[in-house]
Order: C-alpha cells, then structure tokens, then sequence
C-alpha cells in the first residue's frame, strides 16, 4: 500500500483554534504529530498567526502540506457553493488570484511542497466558461510551481470521471488530487472506492474523514465521524494499492462537537487498519 511511514497529519481547520499556542495544544490533545496548515489565516490576519511556523516547530509538529482558501466561498447549500465556490466566481476571481499569490509565497518561504484547494464545479463539457477556468487554474499552478510547490484538486465537487478528463485536458503533470472521500458522499458525486481507482494516477493526499448520504435530493450528506458513516474502508484502503505514488494521510473533521476526540478516534481507527495491512 503506498501510504506515507511519515505521521498522519491533522487539517488544522478542523481544529478550529483562535491562535497558533491553541492549534499547538489542540493538535497535542489530538496525538497528532503534523499537520496540513491552512495558509490563508496566516496571510490574512498576520497580526495573530505570523508566529504559527514557529510554534509549530518547537512544538516539534511538522508542516506536511498547506491549504488554500478561495475568497467568497459559501457553503450554506449546494447551490451556493456550486455559484461561489473555487476559482469560477469572476466577482471574486481577482481577488482569489491575488490571495493565492501569497499563499504561494509563504508556502515556498517555509518549504511547503503541496498546498490544495477547491477548483470549484468543473464544467463536464468543453465550452468557453471551461476553458476560462482552466486558464485561472493554470496560472495558480504556476504560482505555486515558481515557489517550488505543486497543488491539488479536493475531490467532491464533480465525479471522478469528469475531474479526470480535466485534469487530464489541463495539460499539467504537476496538478494533482487530494482524495477525500466524504465528500464524494456528501456531494452525492459517486462511489469514493470506485473514485480511487479512476483518478489512481492523481493523488497526491488522503483526507480521512467519512460521511453518510443524504436522504434528500439536492441536499448535504451528513459528516461523521471516521469509521461511522458510509465509506467502506477495508475496500478504501484496499483501492488505494493502485495508486502509483506514496501518498500522506490527513485526517479532517469539520462538523461534530468534539472534534479533537473525533480526530483521535479517527487517528486510532488508522493505526489498527494499517498495522493489518
């Protein structure tokens, strides 16, 4: 199985801290040993976050990857993440570029080699609002690739199929995916083992998180917590042999009311899993 020996990462936003001694502690309280780093904060309210880097490294935490998030996103209901998320918003689109430029800069200051994001519903069919997409993802990519850093793509907001088309017409060899399962669930976008094994020669990162589908059309699926909800996970893992490259485990968690328990349950579930495999 090409997973990582590398400690599994917790997604620091999960955490839900209000200052970088927080995240320290709460990642601590996790048994975590790294995380996945959102990078926004840090470039937006440098004020509070500037000594996160630092903390982190004397807490001895490591950085094993960033994340970006796309300006404007509402992720009240489908319908309004399909209109204001990722890169496709051209009201929020400047502004998203701009943000993403310094991202890519202090990912590349602090050695950051994949940070991720959501590229917003990928139209299935070529058109002019495709191609005006892919140009906008193309100039990320190279903002990051300047600063020594690759991105990817979370998994959810179209099936497997259609993102690797995308990819694939893209016509960049760096872009990669970050697999989360859940949300294949909560977007109602498809079978996330049978996802596995269509976009295999992208991932590049694993969410562990688990949800379970909506009973209503045109509605979320419901997160829960890892090994509860819908995702099968001896089959998941299982999948995850065909993918080619060693890959980094990060558990997210963004609902729930104890989440630093939810993320060590998570954490132990995998520990049992990967000791059998």
């Amino acid at each position: 199985m090409p997973i990582s020996n590398a400690p599994v990462a917790v997604c620091s936003w999960s955490l839900q801290a209000a200052s970088p001694a927080e995240l320290v502690a709460r990642v601590q309280a996790t048994g975590a040993r790294a995380v996945q780093l959102a990078l926004t904060p840090i470039v937006e309210k440098p004020a509070v976050w500037r000594d996160t880097f630092a903390q982190l490294a004397a807490a001895g935490i490591e950085v094993a990857s960033g994340m970006l998030e796309t300006v404007g996103e509402d992720y009240s209901t489908l319908d309004t993440i399909r209109v204001t998320g990722g890169v496709v918003p051209d009201a929020t689109w400047p502004a998203t570029r701009a943000r993403a430029a310094e991202v890519a800069t202090l990912a590349g200051a602090h050695g950051i080699k994949l940070v991720t994001f959501h590229a917003g519903f990928i139209p299935h069919e070529e058109g002019a609002e495709r191609t005006k997409l892919f140009g906008r993802l193309r100039e990320i990519s190279a903002m990051f690739a300047a600063h020594g850093a690759r991105i990817a793509f979370e998994t959810g907001q179209e099936s497997a199929d259609t993102l690797a088309h995308a990819l694939d017409a893209l016509g960049d060899a760096t872009i990669g995916v970050n697999f989360d399962p859940a949300n294949m669930i909560l977007y109602g976008m498809g079978d996330p083992v049978a996802a596995v094994r269509v976009l295999a020669p992208r991932i590049a990162q694993v969410h562990i998180k688990d949800a379970l589908p909506t009973k209503v059309a045109g509605a979320w699926g419901s997160e829960v917590r890892a090994g509860t909800g819908a995702v099968d996970w001896n089959a998941f893992f299982a999948a995850l042999g065909s993918v080619p490259a060693t890959v980094r485990l990060a558990i997210e968690r963004e609902a729930g009311d104890d989440r630093v328990g939810d993320i060590r349950a998570a954490g132990e579930m995998l520990a049992a899993r990967l000791t059998r495999a």
